[in-house]
């Protein structure tokens, strides 16, 4: 009997699911701003997983998933902590002051607090190349964030935004070097409902907003649950199955731009040209973290 081989999927889908998840991330900064209209941050957080938390389960019967080892369930609450509950509760003040353009940017610096971990948590060798990236990109988020209201209106919110950027790059570590007994959808599942269950401490008066929320707003929080926090993370899955992960990070650095356009149609916001440079400088320095990796992986795999 012969051998069976895996099918490989054509690069049509694979360019497709890219855009979905480009689009749904993309969505996310405008999609929050439209929630906060009518919830409280913290609310708005547990609504939207908890959306996304039913939609996971739906997904995880019909494709099925393993129960998690007793010894696991620590890793499982820590990384729901880092990646649901901290980041969109943090993400969620932070928009209140932010723009919507500019939160996307700022979300992007997650590889420059990567590295900052990587050296002083986790003790790994940094390169010049590394820091000088790091140095750049830390000089265009002063710049975004001054430029987003003004160099006089500096205040928290933009740190709540570095913060939340900071929680996503504590969640990339800690399931880079401990969570590969999972399969992707196994890890997202667990992740969103542990984060899910964090979040339960905004519990008490949700359902107050929930029945006062206009129709819009409800529209844009279901919007906000099923398609960045549920498909976009299947999705996003997907493509890391069969494209390499450097190259498929290449195409997040088309997140901001596309949260920009979907945020001046939607909101009419116009990014100002401090932004708009400082968005640049961002997204050049992570990009020559990303390249010098890509570098390095490549000499390593010629000798």
């Amino acid at each position: 009997m012969p051998a069976l081989t895996a099918v490989s999927p054509s690069p049509v889908k694979i360019v497709l699911a890219m855009v979905f998840v480009i689009a749904c991330w993309g969505y996310s900064p405008t999609g929050i701003h439209i929630g906060l209209q009518a919830y409280d941050p913290g609310h708005l957080a547990l609504l939207r997983f908890l959306l996304a938390s039913v939609f996971m389960g739906a997904v995880a019967m019909i494709r099925g998933i393993s129960l998690p080892s007793l010894r696991d369930l620590p890793l499982l609450v820590v990384l729901g902590f880092f990646a649901v509950s901290l980041h969109h509760v943090a993400l969620n003040f932070g928009q209140q002051g932010v723009s919507a353009g500019a939160s996307s940017v700022l979300a992007q610096s997650t590889p420059l607090f990567s590295t900052l971990l990587a050296r002083f948590v986790f003790k790994d060798r940094v390169t010049v190349w590394r820091w000088g990236c790091v140095v750049l990109g830390l000089l265009g988020v002063v710049i975004v964030v001054a430029g987003d209201n003004g160099l006089g209106s500096m205040d928290s919110h933009g740190l709540l935004i570095l913060l939340a950027a900071l929680s996503w790059s504590f969640y990339f570590a800690l399931q880079k070097y401990h969570a590969r007994r999972y399969d992707g959808l196994t890890l997202v599942c667990y992740t969103v409902w542990f984060g899910t269950l964090l979040l339960l401490v905004y519990l008490p008066g949700l359902a107050s907003q929930v029945a006062a929320a206009p129709v819009d707003v409800q529209w844009a929080v279901i919007g906000l649950s099923v398609f960045p926090s549920a498909l976009a993370y299947l999705a996003w899955a997907y493509v890391l199955a069969h494209v390499d992960l450097s190259r498929a990070t290449m195409t997040l650095y088309l997140i901001p731009p596309t949260a920009m356009g979907i945020a001046s149609f939607a909101l009419a916001e116009q990014p100002t040209l401090m932004v708009v440079v400082g968005s640049a400088i961002v997204l050049v320095s992570v990009l020559a973290l990303n390249l010098e990796r890509r570098v390095v992986v490549i000499q390593g795999a010629s000798v």
